[in-house]
């Protein structure tokens, strides 16, 4: 039998090393690889365990499944989100970026909650519970049901839940949180999975649902062990741009409901609102037709958005024209050029091209394409596309009009908003979509032009028998 080897581990994210180092090879952390004098697992064994009883293994036919029971936040977007609302036991990560409003949303959740008779548990661990009480005071959401407490020690936040008794809990955020049990400092890989295990697992016995905030890294990926993410049933991202109100809250991962729903909010100064209906968010108030803009109907999640597209081309004599993108890929408006140029007969590649959205709103799916290249398009000839026009739909590199995904759901939001005509994958061919979209642009000059009507025959004062004459005598 070999005998027992002594392993290093770190007492941070728990590598192993069979010799020590000062450096941790998979966390990069100086001074915490300690000697762990562990038995090697090839020298221990796990005995069987007789299953019987309520424990053993039967058909999937014979389980009860049993009907989730959903109460309501007060916040419709996030009850959207969430699948129907709060489950019992449900630990639920919401993750963003600093100062996009994460505390602010979750004060806001537990405000309502505590108005709707939950007794709720805010344990703030980065503020101070004064910190906490002026934001609630600015946000009105102050309420006598809503508990306070500001904790950086797992084993006191346990106490705190053993004496409240809440209904609802809210831990901000697990990064702060330390255990006294594990070594390491606070944020580290292994403090991080005690305190969500732990939390957890309080969630899991006592039927209490749970809302954890995480950290984000540099790259916008949740900071911490992957293995948080795996633990927890919901995962949402809170995402916004710092310059615009609007935010928004996406499900990454929900074992109670869709991961396709998306939550609209607006951060103001007295707190954040949900925006039930963003329809007209992210288009300009413009009553006359622009040239270079074109509106599209992009899809965040199960929801359709109409989104105008607004596109701005300059005579350009640098050897390199400019080509400015904001909210939209660069690569694909750089491809959409070339199509344009190729395909279409529009030269662009001398020229300056700006391409921008309405409202910071951000377009990633291919389904933009069509009203990005006919907004290139209208702006390279400067004529206006009628309000009544939007595009939905994928181009090729061969110029086609690909069909986009909830193309339905998409023509059904345009209609309800009144737009009459709406481009895609019927028009075959990037030159017809252009041929239909300025043959709408004549149509509406036309019915615009009113026809000059006499109500009698011109006389000799009249400027059309002046006219008349002169041209004549010419």
């Amino acid at each position: 039998m070999a005998r027992p080897q002594s392993l290093y581990r770190c007492t941070e994210c728990g590598w192993t090393s069979v010799k020590w180092v000062g450096r941790c090879g998979e966390c990069q952390t100086w001074g915490t690889v300690e000697d762990s004098s562990a038995v090697s697992a090839s020298t221990r064994g796990t005995a069987a365990v007789a299953v019987t009883g309520a424990r053993a293994a039967r058909p999937i036919t014979e389980a009860r499944g049993t009907t989730v029971q959903r109460w309501q936040t007060g916040i419709g977007e996030f009850d959207r989100v969430l699948g129907g609302g709060v489950v019992p036991g449900a630990a639920v990560l919401l993750s963003g970026e600093p100062g996009v409003g994460k505390s602010t949303l979750l004060l806001e959740v537990a405000s309502r909650a505590a108005a709707s008779g939950k007794r709720v548990l805010y344990v703030s661990a980065e503020e101070s519970v004064d910190q906490v009480r002026l934001r609630a005071e600015r946000t009105g959401a102050m309420h006598d049901d809503l508990y306070l407490a500001s904790e950086v020690d797992l084993g006191v936040i346990i106490g705190q839940i053993d004496q409240v008794k809440p209904d609802l809990l809210i831990a901000d955020s697990v990064q702060t949180i330390s255990s006294s049990s594990i070594d390491g400092i606070a944020g580290g890989t292994s403090q991080v999975r005690e305190v969500a295990s732990t939390l957890i697992r309080i969630a899991k016995d006592r039927a209490l649902p749970v809302l954890i905030v995480g950290h984000v890294t540099k790259d916008g990926t949740i900071a911490g062990p992957r293995l948080l993410e795996h633990l927890v049933d919901v995962v949402c991202h809170f995402e916004g741009d710092r310059q615009t109100a609007l935010r928004f809250v996406r499900a990454l991962k929900n074992r109670f409901g869709p991961t396709d729903e998306v939550g609209c909010f607006d951060m103001g100064g007295d707190g954040i609102h949900e925006v039930p209906d963003p329809s007209g968010l992210f288009m300009s108030k413009n009553a006359t037709p622009v040239s270079g803009t074109c509106v599209t109907v992009a899809l965040e999640g199960r929801r359709a958005l109409p989104v105008e597209v607004q596109a701005l081309i300059v005579p350009s004599s640098a050897p390199q024209p400019r080509r400015v993108v904001n909210g939209v890929d660069a690569s694909r408006v750089a491809m959409l050029l070339a199509v344009l140029e190729r395909r279409a007969g529009l030269k662009l590649s001398d020229a300056d091209v700006y391409v921008s959205t309405v409202g910071g709103m951000k377009l990633t799916e291919p389904g933009a394409d069509l009203a990005i290249a006919l907004a290139l398009a209208s702006a390279a000839r400067d004529r206006p596309y009628p309000h009544t026009l939007a595009a939905v739909g994928e181009i090729s590199l061969a110029g086609e009009i690909r069909p986009a995904t909830g193309t339905k759901q998409r023509v059904n939001e345009a209609s309800r908003l009144g737009f009459t005509t709406v481009l895609g994958a019927d028009s075959g061919h990037l030159r017809e979509a252009l041929r239909v979209a300025f043959s709408m642009t004549q149509s509406a000059r036309r019915a615009r032009a009113r026809p000059r009507v006499l109500s009698r025959w011109p006389t000799a004062d009249s400027p059309t028998a002046h006219r008349g004459q002169t041209d004549g005598q010419s």
